[in-house]
């Protein structure tokens, strides 16, 4: 152990003594322990397909009306008096404090000479953006976000940088909102141009190749920019100097509004290659624009939506795409634009046993990112398909980055785990030789900890893969305090990664669990689609056998078992505890979509629905309904001590969710488990959200654990 693990606060060694806290004081049965704001049931229904729905909480929709206000403030003021008499918050923050107090460092990206990434000193708000000249130059501060706003809530959400490395144009959100505004900054005098570019959401900035402008993605101007559906994208070509009025508009259309744009050039510079997208699901077109012909036209390549193409780079005509065409896993094609017809498609890359999370071309060589049982994978291949190597890796965990151009030498990524902050890494691409760029110095001791990856059977006899991570030496008791994570949604892998929460949970003695569910990316498209529209119950139902295989393999009870999950994750909590209350010591649905009927009427949410279906077809209301949070609290029923979280601000999953959810189940809440819901006032969906709100955060949500599972700060 490190001196530096070793003096700590000492009000916190030993944070998961296994003694109960004080008895709560008695409470009659059916009787709740607290009084919950006012929050009046309403009359409305809808009629859904002949079944009619109450929906009393219908006015919560609306987060700026004076009676909302009243009840947010109220909701506020009621957790924040029970948290505040928590002896644990303090020490618990001031941990928090120590541990998140470490350098951090992203990948760097190479453009001409100059070498860019991000730092963040430790503590900072929002982590820096710095340049150099050349891989051992001195670096600069070129972008502080920090700078931007007393309180950090202003956060840098998207940037590129033109290929001639003169201009960084950079994309600022505001209290965690979606919405951006595009600025354009001097790289070598670090100043500002005159103009913004406003309404960009969902949108990146592709600069042409003599660095003159870019192009990128802006919505029409809303009315209510925190509610208002997001539809009819058009793409922009904004030139440097000019202002945003003076923009052309490239590509629109208006006869498909869902469809949104995502452009990239070639690095030739002779092709536009044009990504169109609608909602998440994994499917996308490609339409192509020939540059060097004014006016041109876009041409439609690969237009059928049938699947997910990622443009990797080409070759003179011959272009390379990674997809899941005929291959549930992956593989990479070679479409010549001579020869576009599918049947003259050249596979590179077949489809292997591990799916491609991710690839790219650089130094002439294919880099592809696989999941062997939901962990990183690197292996490289040349342009004609053929295997060249496999990274060695540090340990179980996720490797990211590996970008570049075809023609560069060198790339960079960044590995971490469950125990082990990222460390980035600087990689020769011919030789596969790797070295430590930058590593952050800790204030803990990496190896008193251990992951393990566990198989469990779900429901339907589907095994799922699970990671519990935890201090050596741990001794199974059967009533060892364990935190279980989920998602299962989207596609999106959930492979192993650092934060600072879990290390504190795991340093005093904690399980932090991991469930590997279907509705996610970790075995490819199948493994997806097994857990989406009317099969979304098999995520929830793996998520409860997750539950239940801890519990039987005598690592805990449910009296010491919490769960966790964000934004679709809040929905597979919200969802777990409505079927199986009495499984759960403690609940913790953050930013989580809990009204499935009415998810896709506001901002982003229709673009869902590839996941979910919509309740306005009657095939899929019935599964909505069915497992729909909001709809299927029961009055009368002992819940688990929940806390749910969110933010006001929340433009992509709308406060409404976790109001009207928390709201029902005060309502319904019988006996003292406490219903509490946590909602800040300058934050939206998570990303950007400043160090110092993360870290209040963590510590109210531990103070709740400690108390919802009855642990004691003590001695072991």
């Amino acid at each position: 152990m490190t001196t530096a693990a070793v003096v700590r606060s000492t009000a916190l060694f030993g944070l998961f003594a296994l003694a109960a806290c004080p008895k709560t004081p008695p409470v009659a049965a059916g009787e709740s322990a607290f009084v919950y704001p006012s929050a009046p049931r309403g009359t409305v229904t809808d009629d859904y397909h002949g079944t009619v729905v109450a929906d009393p909480y219908r006015w919560l929709e609306n987060p700026d009306a004076p009676e909302t206000r009243t009840w947010i403030e109220a909701e506020n003021a009621l957790f924040e008096g029970w948290v505040s008499q928590a002896m644990e918050r303090a020490p618990l923050r001031a941990r928090l404090e120590e541990l998140w107090n470490y350098e951090r460092f992203s990948s760097p990206m190479k453009v001409k000479d100059r070498y860019f990434y991000f730092r963040n000193d430790g503590l900072q708000n929002q982590s820096a953006m710095y340049v150099s000249e050349g891989i051992d130059g001195s670096p600069r501060v070129l972008l502080d976000p920090n700078a931007l706003s007393a309180d950090g809530t202003l956060s840098l959400t998207e940037y590129s940088v033109s290929d001639d490395a003169r201009y960084l144009a950079y994309g600022v959100s505001d209290g965690g909102s979606d919405w951006m505004k595009f600025r354009i900054r001097d790289i070598t005098t670090g100043n500002d141009l005159e103009e913004t570019l406003e309404w960009v959401k969902f949108s990146n900035a592709t600069w042409t190749p003599d660095g003159t402008g870019f192009y990128y993605g802006r919505y029409p101007a809303p009315a209510n920019p925190l509610e208002e559906v997001n539809v009819d994208q058009k793409l922009y070509f904004h030139k440097v100097g000019t202002p945003q009025s003076a923009d052309t508009l490239v590509y629109e259309r208006p006869d498909h509004p869902d469809w949104g744009f995502e452009p990239h050039i070639t690095e030739d510079g002779k092709t536009l290659v044009l990504s169109i997208w609608e909602g998440t699901a994994e499917k996308n077109r490609i339409y192509l624009q020939d540059l060097t012909k004014s006016g041109a036209a876009f041409v439609p390549l690969l237009d059928g939506f049938d699947a997910y193409y990622k443009f990797l780079g080409n070759e003179g005509t011959t272009f390379y795409f990674n997809t899941d065409i005929g291959a549930p896993r992956g593989k990479v094609i070679a479409i010549d634009l001579q020869k576009p017809a599918p049947d003259q498609w050249k596979t590179v890359i077949a489809e292997g046993s591990e799916p491609i999370e991710s690839a790219s071309l650089v130094g002439g060589q294919f880099i592809l990112k696989q999941l062997k049982d939901a962990k990183s994978q690197v292996r490289f291949y040349d342009l004609s398909g053929k295997f060249v190597r496999e990274l060695a890796l540090p340990d179980l965990g996720t490797a990211t980055g590996f970008q570049g151009k075809s023609t560069d030498n060198e790339t960079f990524f960044t590995f971490e785990s469950y125990t082990r902050p990222p460390a980035t890494y600087r990689l020769d691409v011919s030789t596969g030789t790797a070295s430590v760029f930058k590593a952050s110095k800790l204030t803990f001791n990496p190896d008193d900890y251990t992951t393990e990856q566990v198989f469990y059977t779900s429901k339907d006899g589907t095994q799922v893969p699970m990671f519990l991570s935890y201090k050596k030496g741990l001794q199974k008791t059967g009533d060892t305090p364990t935190l279980l994570y989920g998602y299962g949604g989207f596609n999106i892998a959930i492979t192993p990664g650092f934060k600072e929460s879990n290390l504190l949970w795991m340093e005093n003695g904690g399980i932090f669990a991991v469930a590997n569910l279907r509705g996610g990316g970790e075995y490819g498209r199948e493994w997806h689609e097994a857990g989406t529209l009317d099969r979304k119950q098999n995520v929830f139902d793996d998520f409860i056998g997750a539950a239940e295989w801890l519990i039987a393999n005598g690592y805990t009870q449910s009296q010491r078992l919490a769960i966790s999950g964000r934004s679709n994750g809040g929905l597979l909590v919200g969802a777990a505890i409505t079927q199986r209350p009495d499984l759960f010591g403690a609940a913790l649905p953050a930013v989580g979509v809990q009204d499935m009927l009415r998810y896709h009427q506001f901002t982003i949410g229709w673009a869902w629905a590839s996941d979910y279906g919509r309740s306005d077809d009657p095939k899929m209301f019935p599964a909505l309904h069915a497992y729909s949070p909001y709809h299927n609290v029961k009055h009368g029923t002992a819940y688990p001590p929940t806390l749910i979280t969110t933010g006001d601000h929340d433009d992509r999953v709308v406060p409404a969710h976790s109001f009207k959810f928390a709201a029902a189940l005060q309502h319904a809440q019988t006996g003292p488990n406490p219903i509490f819901i946590r909602i800040d006032t300058r934050a939206g969906h998570g990303a950007g959200k400043p160090t110092a709100m993360l870290i209040d955060e963590t510590a109210d949500i531990h103070a709740f654990l400690i108390r919802a599972l009855k642990i004691r700060l003590g001695k072991r």
